[in-house]
């Protein structure tokens, strides 16, 4: 055992890939990766949502410390991947935003088999203590199980798609409002961006921005990525990256090739500040939640 960065102590992690979850109404069955620590028990669960294209695969920067740190960490490869390169004219391409929310949910379903198929597992996780986490696309992914309302542009009904069994989230470099804020590219192939309500977003959730994040969908610039946190009630923090960019010093992989803002000691405060978060929001400890309020020369942390 290890002592981190972040002055807790590291355990070794087991990580079992993929558990195919079959999924027949979905068109491809669901692949899911789940990384908890070796020993301890009564395990608080993050499900993590990744970004546009990405895989069960990434974000191991993250993935890897919450779980070394007491967080059994569940992982989807959702059907926008590169992965499993949907064609263009495929139907399910404008219900993307809508099949990660059912995947996530699938996996709460299916705990008893993801639980089994790792070895020593079974019995392990509380079950009581759910947060969602997820970066980009996959941070509404989360924001979707803890209360936003999406339009959906097919039905023009916003239904809520939350789930009780997830209390608490973490939402990196996700898309703010839309309306007018989106850019014509945006609003003609991001349709579910376009109306989207944070007024019941009333769960409790850590933001996380980078300063530099000036995204092609939105007119915004980069304070659009910390709306999910001005625009909606309840217990809320932000966490403000100085200098960050889209992939926030490069959470979506150690060797993350279009990581354009590269700064290990950026990841390491993402890595910081979401463990002592997610420690607290879930009822592990707060000790380290406080302590990280003394803040950090690379970035600003505020709470309302």
């Amino acid at each position: 055992m290890t002592t981190s960065e972040s002055g807790l102590a590291a355990s070794p992690i087991v990580s079992v890939k993929p558990i195919v979850l079959p999924a027949p109404e979905r068109g491809d069955d669901l692949h899911v990766r789940v990384s908890a620590p070796v020993t301890g028990r009564d395990l608080p669960i993050v499900l993590f949502a990744h970004g546009f294209g990405s895989n069960l695969d990434g974000y191991a920067p993250l993935v890897d410390h919450w779980a070394a740190h007491g967080f059994v960490v569940i992982q989807a490869t959702h059907l926008d991947s590169r992965r499993l390169n949907l064609d263009a004219d495929d139907p399910r391409r404008p219900r993307t935003w809508r099949i990660r929310v059912a995947d996530m949910k699938r996996v709460l379903d299916e705990l008893d088999v993801l639980e089994a198929a790792v070895p020593g597992l079974a019995g392990r996780p509380d079950r009581g203590r759910v947060a969602a986490a997820g970066h980009s696309f996959g941070g509404g992914t989360a924001a979707i199980l803890l209360g936003l309302r999406v339009t959906d542009p097919e039905t023009g009904a916003a239904e809520d798609l939350s789930d009780p069994r997830v209390t608490a989230g973490v939402l990196l470099a996700t898309a703010g409002a839309g309306g007018d804020r989106l850019t014509p590219y945006a609003a003609e192939n991001l349709p579910w961006l376009r109306d989207v309500d944070f007024s019941h977003l009333t769960a409790p959730a850590l933001v996380v921005a980078g300063d530099k994040d000036d995204l092609p969908m939105t007119t915004k610039g980069p304070e659009w990525t910390t709306e999910p946190y001005t625009l909606s009630p309840g217990e809320k923090s932000l966490l403000t990256l100085f200098g960050g960019e889209h992939l926030l010093g490069g959470i979506s992989g150690y060797d993350a090739a279009e990581t354009t803002d590269e700064n290990p000691a950026r990841v390491a405060l993402v890595q910081r500040v979401t463990l002592a978060y997610l420690r607290h929001v879930l009822g592990v400890e707060s000790s380290t939640w406080a302590a990280v309020q003394a803040g950090d020369p690379m970035g600003r942390l505020e709470s309302k």
